[in-house]
């Protein structure tokens, strides 16, 4: 009988642990997947923040250029500072494969994590102000699609009337006592 035990014993931990082999599979699978998708949508986006960049810096050079015809070199020169940087950055970020950003960004954080943070926060801040300022555009949009739909009969539920409040009579009191109960004819 104690054999038959053993045996039992055996067989359930290694289902146990085919189960938990199969998990750790699916797991690192779904893992790979993700990471697959997150590096491919890096690439996608940075090459494209890149060629926005280039152009950019492209602007800032003949910006430059005509600042340098009206004889202002100062200005003219931190044009060509931003403008060189600018070309550094969007060459990187269009030549850049997904894995190659993700894991320099990983590597300053590592290097660098306070000015990481600090960046961090400031991108945080620009985003949220991007995200605010498209919100009160989409809200303007909305507004003049509304007029659209009321002009062909459409009213929206913020419209509708207001349903009237039911009035509650006061509670009538007795002549005596104007206690609970007192109230009874």
């Amino acid at each position: 009988m104690s054999e038959v035990m053993a045996e039992t014993d055996r067989s359930s931990q290694s289902t146990t642990e085919q189960v938990k082999d199969r998990v750790q599979d699916a797991t690192a699978q779904a893992r790979g997947k993700v990471s697959e998708q997150v590096s491919q949508q890096v690439d996608t986006r940075s090459t494209q923040a890149g060629e926005q960049v280039s152009s950019a810096a492209d602007a800032m050079r003949r910006t430059g250029e005509q600042l340098r015809q009206e004889g202002k070199e100062g200005p003219a020169r931190l044009m060509d500072q931003v403008a060189e940087r600018g070309e550094r950055l969007g060459s990187y970020l269009t030549a850049s494969d997904g894995d190659r950003i993700l894991r320099d960004v990983e590597s300053f954080a590592r290097r660098q994590p306070w000015l990481f943070a600090g960046g961090s926060v400031v991108l945080g801040f620009f985003v949220s102000r991007f995200l605010k300022a498209s919100s009160s555009r989409r809200y303007r949009e909305s507004e003049s699609l509304d007029g659209r739909y009321r002009s062909a009969g459409y009213v929206s539920p913020a419209e509708l009337p207001a349903p009237r409040p039911q009035t509650v009579p006061p509670p009538r009191t007795g002549a005596v006592g104007g206690g609970f109960g007192d109230d009874v004819r």
